[in-house]
């Protein structure tokens, strides 16, 4: 409207050219400004709408868990950084491994690490359904995410799950390492990108926890890495790729495992998404996967050069 009034004003100066420019000029801010506001509102509504597509897909995926009755007591929508730097003094020092037989009932049961769990339902519907007799540990970076989830393992009752607040870049190796059972599974799904390349060194599967993984992990167990990222997914599957004379691609062992031209896995071998799963396919994003198999003992490399 300011822009109109201006316009109005220009009009009733006195007749010549400078007066007339400056006329179109307001005449032309004003409808530019009329035809922007109506975009910018339907843009919000569309991105309102596509977050509560991809609310109710997570709650019916997980449905089963019946978690929404715990959500008064500890709160569903938590305020978290999406992203945090792992390199912060904070995540430095080793997270001290839990007390085992005290975190499952049985401690000498096949052991599935799921680095990076962020709020957890993936693992604990695992825990809940998979018909296979396993434990599973959930390694995050967000204290509150372990805390709501934990408090959720303890309403649930399950005895073969549990969450810890720890950095699995320089905690892996000790908390994993004291397990009394046999590491079998180790999952790094859809971790945090960190896009610029001079943030590459804070994700998530550098080369000491990918020496740790392989090292750890039991023959014929398996690591499941994927991302809907595909830099990411591809930075992950190099990485284990360096360990050819350790581990198989899992679909040359397993024919059920079908993959695509490209080598990536075509279906989810979990059966159940994590909520970036969820988003990103709802987002129209392809989800880039890869399974290895240990069908060899690792042996570090002590040479000196």
């Amino acid at each position: 409207s300011a822009g109109c009034r201006t316009g109005s004003a220009a009009a009733q100066a006195p007749a010549g050219i400078d007066a007339r420019m400056a006329w179109t000029a307001a005449a032309s801010l004003c409808c530019r400004l009329v035809r922007a506001a109506p975009v910018r509102r339907r843009a919000r509504r569309r991105t309102l709408c596509s977050a509560a597509r991809s609310t109710d897909a997570v709650d019916r995926e997980y449905a089963d868990l019946n978690l929404r009755p715990l959500y008064p007591n500890r709160g569903h929508h938590l305020r978290i950084r999406q992203h945090v730097n792992p390199l912060s003094a904070l995540f430095v020092e080793p997270t001290e491994p839990p007390e085992w037989t005290e975190v499952f009932e049985d401690p000498l049961l096949p052991l599935m690490v799921d680095i990076g769990c962020g709020s957890g339902r993936f693992l604990v519907w695992l825990a809940k359904n998979s018909g296979e007799r396993r434990n599973y540990l959930g390694l995050e970076i967000r204290q509150k995410l372990v805390e709501r989830t934990q408090f959720w393992v303890t309403e649930l009752g399950l005895r073969n799950v549990y969450f810890m607040f720890a950095n699995a870049t320089v905690s892996f190796e000790q908390i994993v390492s004291s397990y009394p059972g046999p590491l079998s599974l180790v999952s790094i799904l859809c971790p945090d990108p960190h896009f610029k390349k001079r943030h590459h060194k804070r994700r998530v599967l550098q080369t000491p926890l990918v020496d740790s993984i392989t090292k750890n992990l039991c023959l014929g167990g398996r690591v499941l890495v994927q991302s809907d990222v595909l830099d990411v997914a591809t930075d992950m599957r190099e990485r284990f790729d360096g360990y050819s004379d350790v581990f198989e691609h899992a679909d040359r062992i397993d024919k059920d495992l079908q993959c695509d031209n490209e080598g990536w896995l075509l279906d989810n071998p979990m059966g159940i998404r994590t909520e970036r799963e969820i988003h990103a396919e709802l987002e129209g994003a392809t989800i880039y996967r890869r399974m290895y198999q240990k069908t060899r003992c690792f042996l570090p490399d002590y040479s000196i050069s």
